[in-house]
């Protein structure tokens, strides 16, 4: 039941409870580690790499996800959707795929992703509209609306399957914007930074308390937020074109891997809104 899915926690009114993939239910080729928020299909294969929602979300809750690593052997890439049918519930194994396995069975959308939207280090958001329909974005990037009706009437849990070229993503959170405020899921995501895993390899996670930031209290619009730390505001514009970090992370993010976080491209000069910086 929707109650039984519902995890207890004490944050904020503007916190819209934890948000990880469900322990148990997960296709038999997922690993899942970091809190249930990353899961590692096995490469080996294409299929076999459903994950849910550990909590039904609401309706226009945009649900972000990052592309950790990208299998190229294979064709077609991640695919996300909505479910009616409780994670919980589910019985094991789970079917090797969410098109057409379980969406020809009632209470399953999912839509598939490009794989050009889909290489490593991308961000999408998904998020089912007030008036039921399915709504995919890559982050700076143009909302795709697809014309699949989900029922509203029962609650919904994120269904998502690591398909095909797309092998690891991280599950970076969510958020749901208000007439006054934008309400966030919990926690917030750490740590700052989260280089695709082709980037480099030994690559440690920052561990000091100044490398982290207050998510919930943040009220910039998902849109315009630096896709490193998904919280501050961008304001910094790469040779190659994107306008995708802020000034905290640029420079830590040319230090670390000299690359754009989203084309790859490797960049040699920042280009501010009126003066080239070397």
């Amino acid at each position: 039941s929707q109650k039984q899915e519902t995890i207890s926690h004490s944050c904020s009114k503007q916190c819209l409870g934890p948000l990880t993939f469900h322990p148990q239910a997960v296709g038999h080729k997922i690993r899942l580690s970091e809190g249930c928020r990353r899961a590692d299909r096995s490469e080996n294969t294409f299929n076999g790499g459903l994950v849910f929602s550990n909590r039904p979300v609401r309706t226009c809750e945009r649900i972000r996800v990052q592309i950790l690593k990208r299998t190229p052997q294979w064709k077609g890439a991640i695919r996300v959707g909505f479910t009616n049918v409780p994670p919980s519930g589910r019985s094991r194994p789970l079917p090797h795929m969410a098109m057409p396995n379980l969406t020809d069975t009632p209470g399953h959308w999912a839509i598939p992703v490009h794989e050009s939207r889909c290489g490593e280090g991308s961000v999408l958001e998904f998020w089912v509209s007030a008036q039921g329909y399915i709504h995919v974005k890559p982050h700076n990037g143009r909302r795709k609306n697809y014309l699949i009706k989900v029922d509203l009437q029962q609650p919904l849990w994120a269904m998502i399957d690591v398909y095909g070229q797309t092998s690891s993503i991280f599950l970076q959170g969510s958020e749901k914007k208000e007439l006054l405020s934008t309400r966030r899921s919990c926690p917030a995501p750490d740590p700052l930074i989260r280089p695709p895993c082709s980037f480099n390899h030994d690559y440690k996670a920052p561990s000091k308390k100044s490398d982290f930031i207050p998510f919930l209290d943040m009220e910039v619009p998902a849109a315009n937020s630096c896709v490193v730390c998904m919280a501050r505001e961008t304001d910094t514009t790469l040779s190659c074109g994107h306008r995708c970090l802020c000034t905290q992370c640029t420079s830590r993010i040319l230090r670390e891997f000299g690359t754009c976080p989203l084309c790859r491209l490797k960049i040699d000069t920042i280009i501010d809104e009126e003066v080239t910086v070397f």
